[in-house]
């Protein structure tokens, strides 16, 4: 059972791949208004029913990596470095992102996202949906409880840094003078915070 259960897994997440792939190559080679959900399905050899099945519109075609970047955010926090703040590991994980800071080799899915604004809307919620695991995260580790405001603030507004760059002459400027605000503020408010109840 447990193998057939991971056989259908695997095929699952083929065909989600298969998708994802054939929106991609059909919206960089063609325009992203000039490709319908049709062609997409078509494209990767399956009917507009599967296709539904993997991805709930139009736009989520283009972010794949959703699971995989709440963890990376997550992991960020807890796995960083002895020594090094909060703020510091978000903001090295920021810079990492290559559609933040204009990495070269990200230019086409860049300028894809930035060409329609129902893509920069999407890609901006999918980011912000992220916020509650990562104050939870932040909040675990400052020993304080869950629903704790300047866990929440700093989640949030370490988020909202990536949406600051885009657009900028100097991405990664803008990146670096927003962590410096936030790591100050959190050193402050860090010590100044009341004990857990």
């Amino acid at each position: 059972m447990t193998e057939t259960m991971g056989r259908r897994e695997r095929k699952k997440a083929a065909t989600r791949k298969a998708l994802a792939d054939a929106a991609l190559r059909l919206f960089l080679e063609h325009g992203y208004d000039n490709v319908g959900i049709k062609d997409v399905a078509e494209a990767a050899d399956v009917s507009t029913t599967t296709l539904f099945k993997h991805f709930p519109s139009k736009e989520a075609l283009v972010f794949d990596q959703d699971a995989d970047v709440e963890a990376a955010l997550v992991a960020a926090v807890r796995d960083r470095p002895a020594g090094t703040s909060v703020p510091a590991a978000l903001r090295e994980h920021v810079l990492r992102r290559k559609f933040v800071v204009g990495d070269p080799a990200a230019e086409p899915f860049t300028r894809l996202i930035d060409g329609h604004q129902a893509l920069r809307d999407y890609a901006h919620r999918m980011w912000m949906r992220h916020e509650t695991a990562l104050a939870h995260a932040i909040a675990e580790d400052a020993g304080r409880p869950q629903d704790d405001s300047a866990c929440a603030a700093l989640a949030h507004f370490a988020l909202e840094t990536a949406a600051l760059a885009r657009g900028r002459t100097d991405p990664r400027e803008a990146v670096e003078r927003a962590f410096d605000l936030l790591e100050h503020g959190w050193r402050t408010a860090i010590r100044t915070l009341p004990p857990r109840p």
